[in-house]
């Protein structure tokens, strides 16, 4: 199984994707503006996870880890919205609902199958789910995104190795 498989960021932005999914052909017109911006927030903050994790520069790393916490962070107001407007409420990090689905931990049931929740029938509790998804898969890109820039400082980058290398092997061809 390829390592981004392995990233628990990976697995719970596929756990918010395929929630997403079923979030808005249950709550949301197929036809607004809404439901496109909201699977392809989705989407993005999997696949830029995916897309990172495969590139060689740890710089396009760290830019893509980047793009998929804003994708997500997008998602999460996405969410908000939903919540706002309908009247809902979105619920504090402390409610005990909230902690039941921070309790939750994704990971692979089979290859490429995650163990996704049920969606609630309930559209707020629904909604305050996958907000509460969307807040834990920040978290994560974030503590990957400082692991990754710590890593850059201490090991340089692509480009900077490369040269390294480079210069090492002109040393040996001058010798």
């Amino acid at each position: 199984m390829e390592g981004y498989k392995k990233l628990a960021s990976y697995i719970l932005a596929t756990v918010i994707h395929d929630l997403t999914a079923i979030f808005v052909k249950r709550w949301i017109s197929p036809y607004s503006r809404t439901t496109d911006q909201m699977e392809q927030a989705a989407r993005s903050g999997k696949q830029n996870i995916a897309e990172g994790y495969t590139v060689q520069s740890l710089e396009s790393y760290i830019k893509l880890c980047g793009v998929a916490e804003g994708s997500i962070k997008e998602l999460a107001i996405d969410f908000e919205d939903f919540l706002r407007q309908r009247g809902y409420s979105i619920w504090d990090k402390n409610d005990e609902r909230v902690r039941g689905f921070r309790a939750f931990r994704a990971v692979w049931k089979i290859p490429n199958i995650p163990n996704t929740p049920n969606l609630p029938n309930n559209p707020e509790e629904a909604a305050n789910m996958l907000l509460t998804f969307c807040q834990m898969e920040s978290f994560l890109l974030h503590r990957q995104i400082e692991a990754l820039r710590n890593k850059f400082i201490s090991e340089g980058g692509f480009r900077e190795n490369l040269f390294k290398e480079r210069l090492i092997e002109k040393k040996k061809q001058i010798r």
